[in-house]
């Protein structure tokens, strides 16, 4: 049984991802900050990024990382520098030390655009390192990830169930299912020609993405609602983002950083980027996937 040294493990697209490595046949050591339970086909190594002793467990025995953790949200540069590119430093250096020789690096479509946001330069810095590194890599960039369990766009369901939709100026987005992005990462894991050296972008499918309006309409579907959109100029995101900031504090979903980069026409992927069609394809469609994440949240009692 092969065994990979996995990030991220206890965040949203980590689980998922566990879960479909697990029933792939991989024994998976998983990094976590606290304890877990048990389950089989999985080792938890208690640590962090920045604690270089717990990645050199994770990698022990390991014959590929998968590097799934990062951070989303930060109150300051610094904190994403620690979080996305400290971070993937210290675990280069482990998976080095341990003689591993794949590396699959998840990042993001705001890497595409790093002079927008603090979050898309640290994902970007990050893309660097293990381009320079000598490891055989492979960089996925998922677009706007959705799917149950996700909390970053539980905001537009909970706008949308009242019936309105608060948007960045007119533009384009990508997006994928969970699902579909885990089993894209378990695809990338094993080595294999026409994925080494490369940087992959996947989404659903949908050609040329969604607009903004479409994708929340597609949410009030899912939701039962006919949905009011209104898009907000960039100058207004930021007041708003200031707001969030200051009734949720460190939980702020819509923080400064974020208004900059959601500003941007175009977040869709480059269907040249897209992976091979014989590695994967997506097969979860947005329209059911997002009543699939509408009746999660519910049954959460989140909704």
């Amino acid at each position: 049984m092969k065994t990979v040294a996995l990030t991220g493990a206890t965040g949203f697209v980590g689980r998922i991802t566990m879960d479909r490595l697990v029933a792939a046949g991989w024994q998976v050591r998983a990094l976590t900050r606290r304890d877990q339970a048990d389950r089989p086909g999985v080792i938890w190594i208690n640590g962090a990024l920045d604690n270089p002793e717990s990645l050199k467990n994770i990698c022990d025995g390991a014959d590929a990382v998968l590097h799934v953790a990062g951070v989303v949200n930060a109150p300051d540069a610094e904190g994403f520098e620690s979080g996305n590119v400290t971070g993937t430093a210290n675990l280069l250096a482990a998976a080095k030390e341990a003689g591993i020789a794949r590396f699959v690096h998840v990042s993001s479509l705001a890497a595409k655009q790093p002079h927008l946001s603090m979050y898309g330069a640290s994902k970007k810095r990050a893309e660097n390192l293990v381009l320079k590194s000598m490891f055989d890599w492979t960089i996925i960039r998922p677009p706007g990830v959705f799917g149950p369990g996700d909390t970053e766009m539980l905001d537009m369901f909970r706008l949308a169930i009242k019936g309105w939709a608060l948007l960045p100026p007119r533009g384009r987005v990508s997006v994928i299912h969970v699902d579909d992005l885990a089993r894209l990462l378990v695809a990338l894991v094993p080595s294999k020609p026409g994925v080494s050296a490369q940087i992959f972008e996947a989404d659903d499918g949908v050609v040329n993405g969604w607009s903004h309006e479409s994708f929340a309409r597609a949410i009030g579907a899912a939701t039962g609602r006919r949905v009011r959109a209104f898009h907000a100029p960039r100058f207004l995101l930021k007041v708003a983002a200031s707001g969030d900031r200051l009734f949720r504090g460190r939980n702020a979903k819509l923080t400064r950083d974020r208004a900059s980069y959601l500003s941007h026409p175009d977040w869709t992927i480059d269907p040249e980027a897209k992976p091979p069609s014989e590695l994967w394809v997506p097969k979860i469609a947005t329209l059911p996937g997002l009543k699939e994440t509408t009746d999660w949240y519910k049954a959460q009692g989140w909704l």
